[in-house]
């Protein structure tokens, strides 16, 4: 395996550094005080191509590698940026917008890719339901075929931009009985009668993104609407893992390096019994497993970007061990971070209090890590 990346790929990631640290860094920590989403910067993304980047240019995009999708949210969080602004870019771009291009007819992939890939739409992805999560064979959202398309009935729960997404990629059952062959995919838009987003969850971290429930109720989807065919529904949310284990991770990694430079000039300048803290081993200890957590996660995503650069089919035991490692270990290091800071590191106007707080959905979302731990030793 080679990760030595090219000048024109350090180049691109430098911009895009310098690009999140001019227009939307400075607005960070006011738009995560207030729980608010920023469509300023949504629209900054958008305008800058970083939705589309994996794309053919005939549908809005760049054609660029996965790889270079990965420095691009690597970017982002090095430059401060906001878990839930990275975490709606993912939803939006990888989890919804590149389901409807890899699976869609052209007419689907017409009227939708370029909208979304410009950011004048936002999307979203709806799979878990309130008692449906990681077992997601559980969805009891019911898709019933009528006259000219399908019905649906239903919640989603915990959907990443549900109150502001133009664009859904609704999961239901079209047989109840079929278990994993029983589910498909629809598209469903805003505004189409029998759909409707709650009010939006007040989380922890991540506070910039919207987070709702979706009903459906009786919500008519027309045939055209139904992604592939019946039945295909579990096998493209799975195809999402493969963007959830590489470039879904990249703006955590980011942050990490971003922690790192925050953390390693507070140590040398803050002074306590007349010399720099940086001076203290139990400092400098803490400031080294940082970085070497920082080294050993961005080999692990890497890795995943690189194999599916090369068109190798995912090795899911080694998605995992990326996933629950990157999400799971990131606490310790983070938590050093914090505590590093002293009483500092716990206020919010001290950016390491939101990276700390922004990274414990990892573990949570996109699989937990109890699942990937059974992932991991069902395939050993």
């Amino acid at each position: 395996m080679d990760f030595r990346l090219t000048n024109e790929q350090l180049d691109f990631k430098d911009r895009v550094r310098r690009f999140a640290l001019n227009e939307i860094a400075p607005r960070v920590q006011d738009q995560d005080f207030r729980s608010a989403f920023d469509f300023d910067a949504w629209k900054k993304l958008g305008e800058f191509g970083l939705f589309g980047l994996h794309l053919p240019e005939e549908y809005g995009g760049s054609g660029t590698d996965v790889m270079t999708c990965v420095l691009a949210g690597e970017a982002l969080g090095e430059a401060g940026i906001d878990g839930g602004l990275t975490l709606s870019y993912g939803a939006h771009t990888f989890l919804c917008m590149d389901t409807i291009f890899q699976n869609g007819t052209e007419a689907q992939k017409r009227k939708y890719v370029p909208r979304l890939a410009s950011g004048e739409w936002i999307g979203c992805m709806a799979l878990t339901e309130p008692g449906a999560g990681s077992d997601v064979v559980a969805l009891r959202t019911r898709a019933d075929k009528v006259d000219g398309g399908y019905r649906l009935n239903g919640s989603k729960m915990f959907i990443t931009n549900g109150s502001i997404a133009d664009v859904a990629v609704i999961y239901a059952k079209t047989d109840p009985k079929g278990g994993h062959a029983g589910m498909s995919a629809f598209i469903v838009e805003k505004g189409m009668p029998g759909f409707s987003a709650s009010r939006n969850l007040h989380k922890l971290g991540c506070r910039t993104s919207p987070t709702s429930e979706l009903v459906l109720e009786d919500c008519f989807v027309p045939t055209e609407n139904l992604l592939g065919f019946e039945g295909a529904g579990f096998l493209m949310a799975m195809q999402t893992v493969e963007w959830d284990r590489s470039a879904l991770l990249a703006p955590l990694l980011g942050s990490i390096q971003f922690v790192i430079e925050r953390s390693t000039r507070y140590a040398q300048e803050r002074e306590q019994f007349g010399r720099p803290i940086a001076e203290f081993k139990a400092i400098q200890h803490k400031l080294a497993n940082l970085k070497i957590f920082s080294e050993a996660a961005r080999t692990l995503v890497y890795r995943i970007a690189w194999c599916k650069d090369q068109g190798k089919p995912l090795n899911h035991l080694e998605a995992a061990v990326a996933k629950l490692f990157v999400a799971d270990w990131a606490l310790a290091p983070l938590n050093d971070a914090l505590v590093l800071h002293g009483g500092y590191g716990y206020c919010h106007e001290y950016d390491v209090e939101r990276v700390f707080r922004d990274s414990r959905l990892a573990p949570i979302g996109g699989g937990t890590s109890d699942i990937q731990k059974m992932i991991i030793s069902k395939l050993m």
